[in-house]
């Protein structure tokens, strides 16, 4: 619960559309509000200036970031450090990982003249007289063909040298004395694909920073790889904090199920990253330090903890380990607690609000661009939709709310509340909706959800 008179420490610009967790966060900021150096103390003394932050920063008036300068500088922050080092991978382990090396031709493709139907290789003018044995694919060079010869040929065999054309199966006919004759017009060549249609050994296929998707993986198999060099994906931890969850059963007795124990690691393989670790640390300050000081993650998640309540321990811990805090609190609706923080060098910390919907907007704020960046992943193309119904919007903050996308049209969802998870198990994006709100038919920017169009069981994961 929140103290008597909380409210009334946060400005009130800030205070429509609040949770208690972004009421606290900022009670927080006001708490940092600096004296007015020119004003007298009461002693005939000047005030003194500010403290600094361990990171330089004035600890003075705390301002949120805005939501798109938020989603840069966490892009920012994952170029900010050296390159990771590639790795080499097989086929099977690559899906979903960025190229760091050019896929190469290693040999020509196809590698020998091959046929392209099912039919069979005549050489001159018809008609035909057939061969008795036929050519398989996968069988050694044929025989050669004489002017007047034909032969039973499979998709993908190799051509016999002096073949002039490839009659597919559904052109040709015997007659009684057994000779082939074609149905239509043929062309010299046809249906024979040619070595080196495709590529010539040495041709770049693929650049560096292409998405390896499940064509990728064909066309490098194709090409003879058996690895292929990859970013690695990068490794993630989540700390759940907070002693009031449960692990299962009904919530009672003012316990609440755990809804981002259970959420959080599916959503970061969907995102790119490798969950190595799922902790519970509780409302402990010194397990939350020992665990962020251990953590060989590239990005150590934490729920919950970022606002300035009583057990709120991820900014003490931040400030005792040395962190540089580089968003700290974002304009945005659910999820304004939100920030990040680099802990060292090539390790960032997402603190994430401790309410479900405020986390996923936490995630698609912070992480997604963070964890997209260090996996080398190009940027989703923005896009727009017409908004089916108006939303209300914040004074001044951005609103993150779920829609389901029907046609040409996104359609706003219910439950859409700091901690609800109704609206968002229900949605195919978030409608980025400005400060103001959105009226009917206004185009809104919309964030797919990870799994949206690709399906839950094509995740790259």
């Amino acid at each position: 619960m929140t103290a008597p008179g909380t409210r009334s420490e946060a400005p009130a610009e800030d205070t429509d559309d609040l949770d208690v967790e972004e009421a606290l966060a900022l009670v927080r900021d006001a708490r940092r509000e600096p004296r007015d150096d020119s004003a007298d103390d009461g002693a005939g003394q000047a005030s003194v200036p500010a403290d600094r932050s361990p990171g330089g920063r004035p600890a003075g008036r705390h301002r949120a970031t805005p939501w798109p300068q938020a989603r840069e500088t966490a892009a920012r922050a994952g170029r900010s450090r050296a390159r990771r080092a590639p790795v080499s991978v097989p086929l099977g382990d690559a899906l979903g990982l960025a190229l760091a090396a050019p896929l190469d031709a290693l040999t020509d493709l196809p590698s020998f003249d091959t046929s392209a139907m099912d039919g069979w290789a005549v050489a001159g003018p018809g008609p035909w007289q057939v061969r008795e044995e036929g050519v398989l694919a996968g069988h050694a060079q044929p025989d050669p063909l004489t002017d007047g010869e034909a032969v039973r040929i499979a998709t993908g065999a190799r051509i016999p040298a002096d073949t002039t054309a490839v009659l597919r199966t559904e052109h040709g006919r015997i007659d009684a004395q057994g000779r082939l004759h074609t149905t239509r017009d043929m062309l010299h060549g046809q249906d024979i694909r040619p070595r080196g249609q495709e590529c010539r050994s040495g041709d770049q296929l693929l650049p560096v920073g292409t998405l390896v998707t499940p064509a990728v993986l064909g066309l490098a198999a194709a090409a003879g790889y058996d690895t292929v060099t990859v970013v690695p994906r990068p490794r993630a931890e989540v700390l759940v904090l907070g002693d009031e969850l449960l692990t299962e059963g009904l919530p009672h007795d003012g316990l609440i199920r755990d809804a981002l124990g259970p959420m959080l690691p599916s959503w970061l393989r969907a995102l790119g990253a490798d969950v190595i670790a799922v902790r519970r640390i509780g409302d402990d300050a010194k397990a939350l330090q020992k665990a962020v000081t251990r953590s060989t993650a590239d990005l150590i998640i934490t729920t919950g903890g970022t606002a300035a309540g009583p057990v709120d321990h991820v900014h003490p811990v931040l400030e005792r380990v040395g962190a540089e805090l580089l968003v700290d609190g974002v304009k945005v609706r659910p999820g304004h607690p939100m920030l990040l923080a680099r802990t060292k060098d090539q390790q960032h910390l997402v603190g994430l609000p401790g309410n479900p919907l405020a986390a996923v907007s936490g995630l698609l704020t912070l992480a997604e661009p963070l964890l997209r960046t260090l996996a080398a992943r190009p940027a989703p193309e923005p896009y727009t939709l017409p908004l089916r119904e108006a939303v209300h919007g914040h004074p001044h903050d951005t609103r993150l709310i779920p829609v389901v996308l029907r046609g040409d049209h996104a359609m706003p969802l219910h439950y859409n509340g700091p901690a609800m998870l109704r609206g968002i198990a229900a949605a195919d994006a978030l409608a980025v909706v400005p400060p103001g709100g959105a009226l009917q038919g206004e185009e809104a920017e919309l964030l797919d959800l990870p799994w949206a169009s690709a399906g839950i069981g094509v995740c790259f994961t």
